[in-house]
């Protein structure tokens, strides 16, 4: 009887240390998540290498594993699924979804700044849009993505229509069709190809979608349940992302080296791709980080209904919120 005692008290001093809440050893405590990213690891990740290299993700509780593949789409769907609570995907991407009924929401707004631009080069005479009628414009994509949008949003506040330009699919080949001329200009992110392209010695023009059209772009997504069910989960984990955000754009220098360990080869292409880095700041930069614009929701969705993207109507403010924000 006494040993019995004695055994009961041993589970309950146990379990009171066990259930006393998260200590910097109580690894097992924290939950795995599994981040469905882009195709390859890239230096444009930058502020999710640097929170977990420096443990902000394991503060807030979490255990971040990044998931490399082809996670275009099927990140949202994972997500709507309840499969992985969290997904980068793009404003585009979060308005399609909702207009086929999947209850997807962007709760980080990571690039504050729509990427997507076309780029000529200087000898081309290309400055602004209207000199573009009339010229062969390469596009990687004609149907949903973001790239597409893009163009279409900055034709549509222009005042340009289908007929002005020659549209010519050359998928993700901006550079190759540029500098040989079978394209004058090219629809790019602006934060890559024009990079590359002044890497490589050529002067180009730059006309950025985002001076023309607000659009929505990369965010972190989760689903209503979640928001519902475990808000704290969600404020944590945005928490945490927003603190490698702040210290990549705080002190790139330190963010690039942390790149080192997760993007393999980097050091080989150091130059280029610090370049990049460079350029990808200006996007993310905002006030407060990783809040969402209601304009640029609004537009997103009359740019893909005007379009024919979507499959039903969807309601611009039900697609984000900044609710959970620090």
């Amino acid at each position: 009887m006494k040993r019995g005692l004695l055994l009961f008290v041993v589970f309950l001093l146990l379990a009171g240390v066990l259930g006393c809440g998260r200590t910097a050893d109580s690894a097992l405590e924290l939950t795995h998540v599994r981040l469905p990213m882009g195709f390859v690891a890239n230096v444009q990740f930058a502020p999710w290498y640097v929170a977990v290299e420096r443990g902000y993700f394991a503060a807030e509780g979490f255990d971040l594993e990044f998931d490399y593949g082809d996670w275009d789409t099927k990140g949202v769907q994972l997500v709507a699924a309840g499969w992985t609570p969290f997904a980068i995907a793009s404003g585009d991407q979060v308005v399609q979804a909702r207009a086929q009924g999947m209850p997807i929401v962007t709760v980080v707004n990571w690039f504050q700044r729509f990427p997507v631009a076309v780029v000529a080069l200087e000898e081309s005479g290309i400055r602004e849009p209207a000199d573009l009628v009339g010229r062969k414009v390469g596009t990687p994509e004609t149907f949903g993505a973001a790239s597409y949008i893009g163009w279409r949003a900055l034709a549509a506040a222009t005042g340009l229509v289908e007929e002005d330009v020659q549209l010519e699919v050359i998928g993700y080949a901006a550079l190759e069709n540029l500098t040989v001329g079978r394209v004058e200009a090219a629809v790019v992110y602006a934060n890559n190809e024009p990079v590359q392209l002044g890497q490589r010695g050529y002067d180009y023009v730059l006309i950025p979608v985002a001076d023309y059209a607000p659009l929505v772009s990369n965010g972190v997504i989760t689903n209503e349940e979640m928001l519902h069910e475990n808000p704290e989960l969600v404020r944590a984990f945005a928490r945490a992302f927003l603190k490698g955000l702040a210290d990549t754009l705080a002190d790139p220098d330190a963010a690039f080296e942390i790149c080192k360990k997760y993007v393999e080869g980097l050091e080989e292409n150091d130059d280029v791709q610090r370049a990049v880095l460079d350029a990808t700041l200006l996007y993310w930069q905002g006030d407060p980080l990783g809040a969402s614009d209601p304009a640029a929701w609004q537009r997103t969705v009359e740019v893909m209904s005007e379009i024919g993207l979507l499959a039903g109507p969807v309601a611009a403010e039900s697609a984000f919120t900044n609710d959970y924000l620090p």
